[in-house]
């Protein structure tokens, strides 16, 4: 296994931050690791990059415990954390050269790696700019290039999209689709999009503690009650929704669209077609909504 998280604790005074949770990465998968802000998802990433010690349990890296052989595994580990570390007063090249040091001896090893990694990061046009005259899309390109420049077989990546813009999510999206052929790939990510676009697996954590760890499509099945779409031309009270026996829930999507919650799986769209022929309402959608991975996320993570 490439990465395997083993009963793992981290204490911070008297809260568990990581309450005894195991799981593994698999060499050539991508694992999202989801869940709500303090949920333990960087404690965790903290651990298994070495930055932090766990109070009890262990993960292991290509087979190196980071509590025992810290240095074998951080060889095995590129880390691009959360808040993107950079010096900005230096030039895109300079920076990769000067991270390259710190992981290969050879100059020309650093020289070739450091093009090597211009070239996949798509940073042939910034190299020989300042990092600070860079958008936050490149900057983030430059964190995913000194964390590539020795060729890790484990790479982990917290947020890398926090923040930017939807050409830019994709251009990051597409960029770690293409490392990750002959590596691990661990990200976290509110972005549910990035889950279904990317992952080969998932781990939801919540409160310290693994809810869920699935394929996308095995968690899209863990929804338990479906949600029917209905818009109709005219205004009409959301209350009137409430009125219906066997609609749990009902939320206002505005310009007169709503999503229904049914109660223990009732369909209720029948009800809805007789309650707009009876108004005398014009119906422009009445559709059955597919399983929505932020629904499945809200669902375990709720509590």
């Amino acid at each position: 296994m490439s990465v395997n998280v083993m009963g793992l604790t981290k204490t911070f005074g008297a809260q568990n931050a990581v309450d005894n949770i195991s799981f593994e990465a698999k060499e050539g998968e991508i694992l999202g690791f989801l869940g709500p802000n303090g949920a333990g998802k960087s404690t965790t990433m903290k651990i298994a990059t070495c930055y932090l010690p766990p109070t009890s349990g262990t993960i292991k890296v290509c087979d190196q415990d980071v509590k025992d052989n810290s240095m074998d595994v951080r060889k095995n580990i590129g880390y691009l954390p959360e808040h993107n570390p950079l010096y900005l007063d230096m030039y895109v090249h300079e920076y990769l050269h000067f991270t390259g040091s710190l992981h290969l001896k050879n100059a020309g090893e650093i020289k070739k790696q450091v093009k090597k990694m211009i070239e996949i990061c798509g940073l042939e046009r910034e190299q020989n700019k300042k990092i600070g005259a860079l958008s936050k899309g490149y900057r983030q390109r430059v964190g995913l290039a000194q964390a590539l420049l020795h060729d890790p077989k484990v790479l982990i990546l917290d947020e890398p999209t926090t923040g930017l813009d939807p050409n830019q999510i994709i251009e990051i999206r597409n960029l770690i689709k293409s490392i990750s052929r002959d590596k691990t790939v661990i990200f976290s990510t509110h972005i549910m999009q990035e889950v279904q676009a990317l992952c080969d697996r998932v781990v939801i954590i919540n409160k310290g503690i693994i809810v869920a760890d699935a394929t996308p499509g095995e968690l899209m099945k863990l929804q338990s009650k479906p949600r029917i779409i209905v818009q109709f031309k005219e205004t009409i009270d959301e209350a009137d929704f409430k009125k219906f026996t066997g609609v749990e829930e009902v939320d206002n999507m505005g310009e007169n669209k709503f999503k229904l919650t049914p109660n223990d799986n009732e369909d209720i769209r029948p009800k809805i077609y007789q309650y707009s022929t009876e108004k005398k309402l014009t119906l422009l959608q009445l559709t059955e909504q597919e399983s929505q991975i932020e629904d499945i996320f809200r669902q375990l993570t709720i509590n």
